[in-house]
């Protein structure tokens, strides 16, 4: 699906952006309420349909109430792109802008939010059969066995992913071989194509971390509650949870638990530390974005406080009668 002509630069835009139980989706509907507007998923998880509780999609009454998109457009067990994900989103902020609605972009991907605002450098796509060798090697000599083949072909890709990180491995692996250069020298050589909404406002939400572990904690026993644990044996069943849908916090853990290789506590642990461990990483990202105008939860007044900002910009970016 291509986006509609036109330029994406006159399309206002609002970001809210920040770290996993912060408060971004539900402040989101509040302001797209207020000021007009539809929600732009910005969640890699979010995108496979079936996934519903342990990515905190909306409820079904909100998005009756606001209209979101880029949820629900892929099947467990596939890849979707950070391109493929710019794709749509710029469809979608053209569709919202043509009818004259606020676009709200929201969610925790610092990927996918770089790939929209910055654009993507032009690397080679996937290639299935030399991904399937690479996968095959993992099986059977462990995910080490790959980290140790990036680290003679692509050293500095090697530091900055995790050894188990078996998919990113995969990938930089990938543009290696078919390139014949390391990731990260095909990416500074063909610097990231700034094709993406120019007139947007950044909010960032964060908090202390206690704060934010406390609601991490509260929202994983939230989702347990609510049926993660038959919703996750639902797409085991089905063989959909493969490939990055494995690798979604919750769903890869609470599948090893109803393989037998863990005790449900065990699981939920880990659900919980690996959520907290996320938190972290997208303080990190997104500290590092330009732009970004911050407001912590740990404040009494934060909310009122950028509903004022956003206000304040909207009436700047209306157009003239």
């Amino acid at each position: 699906m291509r986006p509609p002509d036109g330029p994406i630069e006159s399309c206002p835009c609002l970001a809210i952006l920040g770290p996993t139980a912060s408060g971004k989706s539900r402040f989101a509907l509040e302001v797209a309420l207020r000021f007009g507007g539809e929600i732009v998923s910005c969640d890699s998880m979010a995108v496979y349909r079936g996934m519903d509780i342990g990515t905190d999609k909306p409820s079904r009454e909100d998005r009756t109430r606001i209209p979101h998109h880029c949820l629900d457009v892929a099947e467990p067990g596939t890849y979707f792109s950070a391109g493929a994900f710019r794709e749509a989103a710029l469809s979608a902020i053209r569709e919202i802008s043509a009818r004259g609605r606020l676009c709200i972009i929201v969610g925790g991907t610092g990927l996918y939010y770089r790939a929209l605002t910055q654009g993507l450098a032009d690397l080679p796509p996937r290639h299935e059969a030399l991904r399937h060798r690479l996968q095959e090697r993992a099986a059977r000599k462990g995910a080490e066995s790959l980290h140790r083949l990036l680290t003679r072909l692509d050293p500095a890709s090697a530091s900055r992913i995790a050894p188990a990180d078996t998919l990113r491995a995969i990938r930089a692996l990938e543009v290696r071989i078919l390139t014949g250069e390391p990731l990260s020298r095909v990416i500074e050589a063909q610097p990231f194509r700034r094709r993406g909404p120019e007139g947007m406002l950044r909010v960032g939400i964060t908090g202390p971390r206690d704060i934010l572990y406390a609601k991490i904690e509260r929202r994983v026993d939230a989702m347990m509650a609510e049926g993660l644990l038959g919703e996750v044996e639902r797409l085991l069943r089905a063989g959909l949870l493969t490939g990055p849908a494995r690798k979604a916090i919750g769903y890869g853990e609470l599948a090893d638990h109803l393989e037998g290789r863990c005790s449900l506590g065990e699981a939920v642990e880990r659900v919980k530390l690996r959520s907290r461990h996320l938190a972290k990483r997208q303080i990190t990202w997104f500290g590092k974005e330009m732009g970004l105008q911050w407001y912590s939860i740990g404040k009494e007044a934060w909310s009122n406080d950028a509903i004022q900002f956003i206000q304040r910009w909207h009436e700047k970016a209306q157009p003239n009668p």
